[in-house]
C-alpha cells in the first residue's frame, strides 16, 4: 500500500510541475504579444517650444519639440566635433553654445540637458 501512495504523490507533483510551467509559458507569450505594440510619445515632450536667441543661433529659431531640439543640438555638437575625446560624457563649448551653457567651457552632457531647458520657453 506505501508503494501505491509514494507512486500517486510522485503522479501529482509531476502533474502540478507540468501545470506550473503550462502558467508560466504562457505568461511569456502573453508578454511577448504585448511588448510589441507601439509606445505612444508623452505629449509634454512633442509640444512645440520657442528657443532664446543664444540657443536659437545653434538650432534655429522656429518652435520645435524638446526631443528634435535636443537632436538637432546633438547634430550641431557631433558635426562641430565639440565632444571632449578622452571623456565622452563631456561636451567642449564653442563661441555658440558657451552662452546657452551659462559661461562654461566644458559641460557634461547631464548637465547640459539642465541647462538647455533654461533657454526654451
Amino acid at each position: 500500500m506505501a508503494t501505491k501512495k509514494k507512486t500517486a504523490a510522485k503522479k501529482s507533483t509531476k502533474k502540478a510541475a507540468k501545470k506550473s510551467s503550462a502558467k508560466k509559458a504562457t505568461r511569456k507569450k502573453a508578454a511577448k504579444k504585448s511588448s510589441g505594440k507601439k509606445r505612444t510619445p508623452s505629449a509634454a515632450f512633442m509640444r512645440p517650444v520657442q528657443p532664446d536667441t543664444a540657443l536659437s543661433a545653434v538650432v534655429g529659431s522656429s518652435p520645435l519639440p524638446r526631443t528634435e531640439l535636443t537632436k538637432k543640438l546633438w547634430m550641431y555638437i557631433k558635426r562641430n566635433g565639440l565632444q571632449d575625446a578622452k571623456n565622452r560624457r563631456a561636451i567642449n563649448a564653442d563661441d555658440k553654445l558657451r552662452p546657452v551653457f551659462g559661461g562654461k567651457s566644458q559641460v557634461t552632457m547631464f548637465d547640459m540637458t539642465k541647462l538647455v531647458n533654461k533657454h526654451v520657453s
